[in-house]
């Protein structure tokens, strides 16, 4: 179990790295790429703690808590792949959603 908690937790350091390389990348000029390389996984960092982590204070229930998960994790995939069209940007959202797929024994865990 320990292995799946550790997958889980690189797969959502995963996610963060590929919302800010994602952001990086979209934006247009220097100014814009900053704000939403920093923007956009610190506003994911938020809702997970919020509503998602074991020890959040307002933690979902499943279904809900499930559906935030594939959000985040699709919008950090949507974001790498847009930005690096070239294959390195979609493997590496791949491996993030295979780390995240490969944890969900582990969702169980968290109390």
């Amino acid at each position: 179990m320990v292995f799946l908690l550790a997958m889980r937790f690189l797969a959502e350091l995963g996610m963060l790295a590929a919302l800010a390389w994602g952001g990086w990348s979209i934006g247009g000029n220097t100014a814009l790429s900053v704000v939403l390389a920093v923007l956009l996984p610190v506003v994911a960092a938020s809702v997970w703690g919020r509503w998602v982590a074991p020890r959040a204070s307002q933690r979902l229930a499943d279904p809900a808590r499930f559906a935030v998960e594939i959000a985040l994790f699709a919008a950090a995939f949507a974001a790498v792949a847009e930005a690096q069209p070239h294959p390195r940007g979609a493997v590496f959202g791949l491996a993030v959603w295979l780390a995240y797929l490969v944890s969900m024994p582990a969702r169980r865990a968290e109390v």
